[in-house]
């Protein structure tokens, strides 16, 4: 019995050995997020750059306090270009700003919501947004809906920190195509399995009091298009 007791122990720890070697909270390796084949075609999108006027709405419950959104001049300098020529194109010069008066400290959240759910095409493996959270302990979640129309919420991280910082979260898969966040089907390919809802920030109760300010800028996502690139062309679309 301890002989079966330290075997499972022993094959628990190289697991857990590998796994930490493979993957980040803070910078999650894309190509090995359900990685269960050798044919992937990883690319790096974007999702949303924040430069169109009133796309983005804020929300807060009335009884917390006061929000509101614009959009500002500016771009994070950090900021790596985009390895895509049609999307190097694109106006970059916005980035999204909200500011939130709370009437009272207290445990609240508020809303960044797009004005309709945004498509990603392909296998989503990551997705990452540029923020500005003044370095206070506010906790920022990533809202998404699936393939079946089911909206997720995934934490990205704390906006404790100064200046502009790249925050990534990863859509874990789904182990048998029913459960969890479901972004593909074998009776219709062609839908798109991600979309993006937006933004639900956290607030920190002993922090959420007077004013608050927060940007967000480049919004990207880590997609799989391998069954979009190789799809022959003479294939019939089962949209009929």
């Amino acid at each position: 019995m301890k002989k079966i007791l330290l075997t499972v122990l022993t094959l628990a720890l190289t697991a857990g050995a590998i796994f930490a070697q493979n993957s980040s909270i803070s910078d999650p390796d894309a190509s090995n997020i359900g990685n269960d084949s050798a044919r992937q075609a990883l690319r790096e999108i974007s999702v949303d750059r924040f430069e169109r006027e009133g796309f983005w709405k804020v929300h807060i419950s009335a009884d917390n306090g006061v929000i509101s959104g614009r959009l500002f001049d500016g771009s994070p300098i950090a900021k790596e270009p985009l390895d895509d020529a049609k999307n190097q194109e694109i106006e970059d010069s916005k980035v999204f700003g909200v500011k939130t008066e709370f009437f009272r400290r207290g445990v609240n959240s508020f809303f960044i919501k797009a004005a309709r759910p945004i498509p990603i095409e392909g296998i989503t493996k990551t997705v990452s947004v540029w923020a500005c959270g003044r370095n206070m302990g506010h906790q920022l979640w990533l809202l998404v809906q699936d393939y079946n129309g089911n909206n997720f919420e995934l934490w990205m991280g704390t906006l404790e920190f100064s200046g502009w910082k790249k925050i990534t979260t990863t859509i874990p898969p789904s182990i048998d195509g029913e459960h969890g966040i479901v972004q593909s089907s074998v009776y219709n390919g062609d839908k798109p399995g991600l979309k993006i809802l937006g933004f639900r920030v956290d607030c920190n109760p002993m922090e959420a009091r007077g004013t608050y300010y927060m940007y967000l800028d480049d919004l990207r996502a880590v997609t799989d298009l391998y069954d979009m690139e190789n799809k022959d062309e003479d294939d019939m679309m089962d949209n009929w």
